[in-house]
């Protein structure tokens, strides 16, 4: 499959194709592709998934097999700000859920949401970060954030909350 021209309505996967070609279109290198997607746009778009089906001349499924198995891999849009909270046994005997309900609180999420309307947050829970050490644990897109609590998190979030209504006003 050859790539879209700037004169096609397909433009938006040229980077995708960049990322074919870094790959030499090879089919066994299908996960560092969807990485490098993933990457990209955040999550993995159906439509990009079925491009990459057919560039490597691959099933869908097949593809949609790799990456719905990954736990890595995301299929929904993620905020600006992924927040990630461990809930390992450190963490958890710790307070993580306390922390994590306070997080959904102050962003006033729904129980099945992940994601803020605006899309600046992402809120997760993993099994583990491997900081037990510093438990418990909030990771914030690669921003690692020990021995938290509720508050502090909150504050944190805020903090986050407060530069881009900054970010906001300079831009208007």
């Amino acid at each position: 499959m050859t790539c879209p021209t700037e004169a096609t309505p397909q433009r938006k996967f040229e980077r995708v194709c960049e990322i074919l070609d870094a790959n030499d279109r090879r089919p066994e290198r299908l996960i560092p592709i969807l990485q490098a997607v993933q990457d990209e746009y955040s999550y993995l778009p159906e439509d990009v998934m079925s491009f990459l089906a057919t560039a490597l001349g691959l099933p869908a499924a097949r593809v949609y097999g790799v990456a719905t198995f990954y736990a890595h891999f995301s299929l929904e849009p993620k905020g600006k700000y992924v927040v990630k909270l461990c809930d390992g046994t450190a963490c958890h005997v710790r307070g993580s859920i306390d922390i994590y309900d306070a997080i959904r609180d102050s962003l006033g999420l729904e129980p099945e949401q992940h994601t803020t309307d605006d899309m600046l947050f992402t809120v997760e829970t993993v099994s583990c970060l491997g900081a037990c050490g510093l438990a418990p644990v909030v990771l914030i897109n690669e921003d690692v954030h020990g021995q938290m609590n509720p508050e502090s998190t909150v504050a944190l979030i805020q903090d986050l909350v407060n530069t881009e209504k900054e970010g906001d006003n300079a831009d208007a």
